[in-house]
């Protein structure tokens, strides 16, 4: 069965967006729609037709473009059950541990609330390719807008269950501020110290540093590290949950 083709590209201030295309069927999908003008663009540059827009979560800068889309392109919108009521458009409602499919290639559904209330992940698992969306960041996690610190921390442990080489396709290209935090956390950290000075080079050189692999995250990323005994002196909370770790990691990245 030949790859998922996933063509990655910049808009907005920060965002990513991906269209991903199954050769087989001809099929496309975008992952949400944060901007509709670049989609259609990149559409037209790979001369594919939109079939499927696949929201992670509500927020505009995610589904602000998904009824124009729809309107030119009649594509059919996914997305999660239990946010029904705030995706634009929404036609097709999936739940934790759904399938959707594009041609051959199936897409579980991992629900991950914590950013909002009703955050979903698709990981195209065949291709070692997870879309997270506000979850997950390189080195970093979404803001807490509508969960709380058990929710999220527990959404990140789904993630963290997957395979270390799975590819992370996260929304934003925001490393490496969330690197520069993540080095006070843990400044001895060889991992995190290499992968700075990768992503140094690659924004030097105008290049996105995502996706990343759940391996490297695991590595490097504070937010999923909250075992870290060095992680855990620098925040005074050796003996604490990983749950509160977690939760104050998180309130200091706010204040950061």
């Amino acid at each position: 069965m030949p790859a998922l083709r996933i063509h990655q590209f910049p808009c907005l201030a920060d965002n990513y967006g991906y269209l991903v295309h199954d050769p087989d069927s001809g099929l496309t999908a975008s992952i949400d729609s944060p901007d509709a003008e670049a989609i259609e663009r990149e559409l037209a540059g790979q001369g594919w037709k939109l079939d499927y827009i696949l929201n992670t979560h509500h927020h505009a800068d995610h589904a602000g473009g998904n009824l124009r889309l729809k309107q030119s392109t009649g594509c059919t919108i996914v997305g999660a059950r239990a946010d029904a009521d705030r995706i634009p458009g929404i036609d097709l409602m999936v739940a934790d541990g759904d399938s959707f499919t594009l041609g051959r290639h199936a897409a579980r559904i991992i629900e991950t609330p914590g950013h909002t209330r009703a955050h979903v992940c698709y990981l195209f698992e065949a291709d070692r390719a997870a879309f997270v969306g506000d979850t997950l960041f390189s080195m970093g996690c979404g803001r807490l807008f509508e969960g709380t610190p058990a929710q999220m921390w527990k959404s990140l442990q789904k993630i963290m269950q997957l395979p270390d080489e799975t590819r992370i396709y996260c929304a934003h290209e925001y490393t490496q501020s969330n690197g520069r935090f993540a080095l006070g956390l843990e400044p001895e950290n060889p991992a995190l110290r290499a992968r700075l000075q990768e992503v140094a080079a690659l924004r030097a050189a105008g290049q996105p540093t995502v996706p990343s692999t759940l391996g490297t995250e695991k590595a490097t990323n504070p937010f999923l590290r909250p075992a870290s005994p060095a992680l855990r002196a620098g925040l005074g909370l050796a003996s604490a949950s990983d749950t509160e770790v977690f939760a104050e990691t998180r309130r200091r990245k706010d204040r950061f």
